[in-house]
């Protein structure tokens, strides 16, 4: 049996796309499932956690990543009392544009992902959305967040066994024959960006894999042989692209690898202008990987 969701939003509904036909506010009948919170992120979420615990509902709340620090103080709590919560946050990136820096999260899922006890997705699709979202509904033990992006993203092809392998929070997204000489590992709105500089370097002949990682904390509660058939220790050329802090990466790419990744805040830009400032280019990653290999 489906569980009853009771969704809410601070005042952004109409941005997070969190409304579905289903969706009835509370504001118009009291036996509905929707709660407009207005501007008030912390009490939202610690309302939502109350809701996981009371039972009943499994509650999904949602606003504007960079807006998760008001709700901080609830977000730790979810994990620390092992809430069934699952936390929508849009707008994930620089990618928001220009309402700059003081709306542009840089540095806020890596400490998402640094919570314990805190399960994190950032797709690149819809169909890694779906699987994010299919795992948060199965998870009973802790809160999950579902980092997604304004822009419009790329729909990637896969096979029937990288489909399956999404829910296992990291997976061969393109692969090569031979040697595998470099592994470009990406989430969310740069993992298009990847697959594309991977085409460009399989044209010069080179041997590139495409790592697409949407949960590093379910990727690495995999078992040792899965995780290093997707990252083998012997490929030391690495390179992780993602538009928010770069330090968190090193974990994945070694002291001898490189992070296409931020180390400032942002800037009021367009996005696309943004991406090109801060290196989220093709050309960039490119350079990056000749230098790896030279």
């Amino acid at each position: 049996m489906l569980p009853e969701f009771l969704g809410g939003s601070a005042d952004l509904a109409p941005s997070n796309l969190t409304i579905w036909s289903k969706s009835a506010s509370i504001a118009d009948d009291p036996a509905g499932n929707y709660i407009h919170y207005g501007v008030r992120e912390f009490g939202m979420t610690a309302i939502g956690n109350g809701i996981a615990h009371h039972g009943g509902f499994v509650p999904y709340t949602a606003t504007f990543l960079m807006f998760f620090e008001y709700a901080r103080n609830a977000v730790r709590m979810a994990a620390l009392m092992k809430a069934r919560h699952i936390m929508v946050y849009t707008h994930d990136s620089i990618g928001l544009g220009e309402d700059g820096p003081t709306h542009q999260p840089v540095e806020q899922l890596a400490s998402l992902r640094m919570t314990p006890n805190m399960s994190n997705w950032r797709p690149c699709d819809q169909v890694e959305t779906m699987v994010a979202w299919k795992k948060a509904i199965e998870r009973h033990d802790g809160p999950t967040a579902l980092i997604l992006s304004r822009q419009k993203l790329a729909q990637q092809d896969r096979t029937a066994q990288q489909l399956a392998d999404i829910a296992r929070g990291g997976y061969v997204l393109k692969d090569c024959d031979g040697q595998l000489e470099l592994i470009l590992i990406a989430t969310g709105s740069e993992v298009e960006l990847a697959v594309a500089a991977y085409q460009k370097l399989k044209d010069e002949g080179l041997k590139v894999r495409v790592v697409s990682l949407p949960s590093t904390d379910v990727f690495d509660l995999q078992d040792e042989a899965y995780r290093e058939s997707v990252l083998p220790k012997a490929v030391t050329a690495r390179i992780a692209i993602e538009a928010g802090i770069a330090d968190y990466w090193y974990k994945y790419v070694g002291l001898n690898g490189l992070v296409i990744g931020m180390t400032t805040f942002g800037e009021s830009a367009p996005a696309e202008e943004l991406f090109k400032v801060f290196g989220f280019t093709v050309d960039n990653v490119l350079s990056k990987a000749r230098l790896l290999l030279k």
